[in-house]
């Protein structure tokens, strides 16, 4: 068995509102950062794991994703593997 560090990024469809982007987005305009023209925010959730494959981790992590950490109605997730320590 080997130890995989997972991460996980989960940001809403780009179908979707982002309100708390609009805050940021609102928020730093009145800061004076004029170029800044889109904010969507996400979460980050780091998965550290024990599989025999890095295929393997990734599949156990997409049934993590479908299961409980992104709601795949309004979000998308991006996962990735690197070996872990």
């Amino acid at each position: 068995m080997s130890r995989w560090h997972g991460k996980v990024t989960v940001t809403l469809k780009p179908s979707v509102n982002d309100p708390q982007g609009l805050a940021v987005y609102e928020g730093l305009k009145t800061l004076g950062f004029e170029e800044v023209t889109s904010v969507r925010v996400g979460k980050h959730i780091d998965v550290i794991l024990d599989s025999p494959t890095e295929e393997d981790a990734r599949r156990r992590l997409a049934e993590m994703c479908e299961s409980l950490l992104a709601n795949t109605i309004i979000e998308t997730y991006k996962i990735e593997v690197s070996k872990g320590e």
